[in-house]
């Protein structure tokens, strides 16, 4: 089975055809460089993305936060509202570690500005 998509590592965007068999990805073209390839690989058989959003702070400000890493796709709308169910602590210091585990996960968010 053939699969098309586009790259998002890189600003080039390399349109990548991706062949599969039995739920695995056998080859990948089109890609520029060995991310292309990685991405397809994982885009295919296990997509993942890091999370960005805002947490409510104590003092009413929003606070900018990400995944410090990316997570299954499947568990965004998860994480997005264990996010917007927690106050992170004002201040706040960049890179902080808001909530640990978030949805299960193994990744932590983390504050993506420093905030009095």
């Amino acid at each position: 089975m053939t699969k098309e998509l586009t790259c998002i590592c890189c600003p080039m965007g390399c349109a990548l055809t991706a062949e599969m068999e039995g739920g695995e990805v056998i080859s990948v073209s089109g890609n520029t460089c060995p991310r292309g390839e990685a991405y397809a690989k994982t885009e295919l058989t296990a997509p993942v993305r890091v999370v960005t959003t805002t947490m409510r702070g104590q003092n009413g400000k929003p606070v900018p936060v990400k995944t410090k890493e990316p997570i299954p796709k499947e568990k965004i709308f998860e994480v997005v509202a264990q996010i917007k169910a927690a106050t992170a602590p004002t201040p706040v210091k960049m890179g902080q570690t808001l909530i640990e585990n978030a949805a299960g996960t193994g990744v932590e968010v983390i504050s993506t500005r420093s905030l009095g």
